[in-house]
């Protein structure tokens, strides 16, 4: 074989964002909006391709032993890093060529660096017959997001790798999927860019000095999220709900993440019916999710869109990594 398509989701944040930054548990669910990674051998070559149009990526191309080094394009870095990280462990013996497609923008954070380099990992696994177990790719695709990033908690990765809908803690250290059908969630887009590792840093920034009241902050979701968990086992979705709302205020006035417009989202969910509403990722912007009972969902969604926000159509629970 001597090329390969995989694909792998992008996923929500349920509970748990900031805090799993700093080892506490969170609950993230996969969303069925995919990226695919197409990797194929170029026999006679050492050099590396790759044909990334959703990030403006065209054309690009150097030699492997350059990879991960001098000015990377930023839409390259994951794919290029994830190639290098991988070829360091188990040599390839030619060039290859990647092509990459995305199903859902990258101006919602919705995982796509860490989908593309699960993808990558996945591909190469199986292009150079080696038999990679989940937590193998997880490793790998969360080592290359750390090279580049420095920060990271690796949910996102787990959940394109895994799919489905995870409780997962720092780094990998438990990833126990849910057996769980699917959540009635309603997705909102707040319609503004937001950066993770910017809000991470102004978060800690904001409490330096008081560090022992953000752990306090950060112990109460941790809190939250253990409910959490016992509340999707038992599809109590109303209890859900009261959780979300209660993680939403840490994040709004405790920590201080959430944005009017965001504010404006859910609030405008809850006056619909929904049993609870938050932000869903670092915050600053970006989406928002709710969870409502079905006689209310086109209610929530239309009081989403009359706040100002695009409601996004993803089904969540998602399948994890695949070829295609």
């Amino acid at each position: 074989m001597n090329e390969v398509t995989v694909s792998a989701p992008g996923k929500l944040m349920l509970l748990g964002e900031h805090a799993v930054v700093y080892n506490r548990p969170c609950l993230v669910t996969a969303v069925d909006q995919r990226m695919r990674a197409t990797i194929e051998l170029l026999e006679n070559s050492q050099e590396f391709q790759l044909e990334a149009p959703d990030v403006n990526v065209t054309n690009y191309k150097k030699p492997l032993s350059d990879l991960g080094v001098g000015d990377i394009p930023k839409g390259a870095q994951f794919v290029e890093v994830a190639v290098r990280n991988m070829t360091e462990k188990y040599p390839l013996s030619s060039g290859l060529k990647i092509t990459t497609a995305s199903e859902f923008s990258s101006l919602f954070g919705f995982g796509s660096s860490s989908a593309s380099t699960v993808c990558v990992i996945k591909a190469l696994s199986i292009l150079l017959g080696i038999n990679l177990s989940k937590k193998e790719i997880f490793d790998m695709s969360y080592k290359t997001v750390l090279d580049i990033q420095k920060k990271g908690s690796g949910f996102d990765v787990a959940a394109a790798v895994f799919g489905g809908t995870l409780y997962f803690v720092t780094g990998g250290r438990a990833i126990e999927p849910l057996p769980v059908f699917s959540l009635p969630l309603i997705v909102g887009y707040s319609g503004v860019k937001a950066d993770t590792v910017t809000l991470i840093n102004k978060v800690k920034e904001s409490f330096a000095g008081r560090e022992i009241i953000l752990d306090e902050i950060y112990n109460g979701i941790k809190n939250l999220v253990e409910e959490a968990k016992i509340a999707v086992l038992k599809s109590d979705w109303q209890k859900l709900g009261d959780l979300m709302n209660q993680n939403q205020r840490y994040l709004r006035d405790d920590l201080g993440v959430s944005i009017p417009k965001l504010d404006d989202m859910i609030n405008a969910s809850l006056l619909a019916g929904a049993y609870g509403a938050k932000l869903s990722g670092a915050g600053g912007g970006d989406c928002m999710i709710a969870i409502a009972p079905k006689e209310t969902q086109e209610l929530v969604k239309a009081g989403i869109i009359q706040a100002g926000g695009e409601v996004i159509h993803v089904k969540n629970n998602a399948e994890g990594v695949r070829v295609e």
